[in-house]
């Protein structure tokens, strides 16, 4: 009885396991690279320094009440050997988290692989492609992310400022619906003071 018992409660853990790994709503389908613009003649040099994420647009995100999504901020430093080291800076509750990683160029400029992938646990693949920028003003970056069998992305309208004409944001929203994704999937995150600002 103790033994029958024993593995009655292992299988409903496995159970409970496999659906837990299954609780990711239906995502909508990552796009052909086909279908995602690279900017012409991306210049990295230009491209460096800071952005602010005045968009977000993405199969994994969710649109929350007006005012819940903070803008965060990211700074792209260029290294010798034309990498980025990236760090996103983020507030999360009353802290201010710091989001640390590699970007590798690939043969086509402005596109990038996560570097030392590895070191992410699950991270089968990982790509950034820049889409389109002016490089004062603003940017718009694709990411695909594939994991545990699954294929994520986002598009970001960044700023250099935290407010972009009202053209630029229609603009992105046109981009993010062109990949498949609804209005509850595009944000405009609210500009914060905390954490982002040096």
């Amino acid at each position: 009885m103790p033994l029958s018992l024993l593995w009655l409660g292992l299988t409903l853990l496995g159970a409970l396991h496999i659906q837990a790994q299954d609780a990711t709503p239906d995502l909508i389908r990552a796009p052909s690279l086909r279908r995602v613009p690279l900017q012409r003649n991306f210049q990295d040099e230009q491209f460096q320094g800071k952005w602010y994420v005045v968009g977000l647009a993405g199969n994994a995100v969710q649109r929350k009440e007006e005012g819940q999504e903070p803008m965060y901020s990211t700074t792209y430093q260029l290294n010798d050997d034309r990498s980025f080291n990236v760090t996103s800076t983020l507030l999360r509750g009353q802290r201010c988290d710091h989001w640390i990683r590699t970007f590798v160029p690939t043969s086509r400029p402005g596109q990038y692989n996560l570097g030392n992938i590895k070191s992410y646990p699950g991270v089968k693949n990982y790509l950034v492609r820049v889409v389109a920028t002016d490089y004062s003003q603003y940017a718009m970056v694709f990411f695909r992310k594939g994991s545990r069998n699954k294929q994520f992305f986002k598009t970001t309208l960044y700023g250099r400022t935290k407010e972009l004409s009202p053209e630029l944001r229609e603009r992105f929203t046109r981009f993010a619906k062109s990949l498949g994704l609804p209005d509850d999937r595009i944000v405009f995150p609210t500009p914060i003071d905390q954490c982002i600002d040096d």
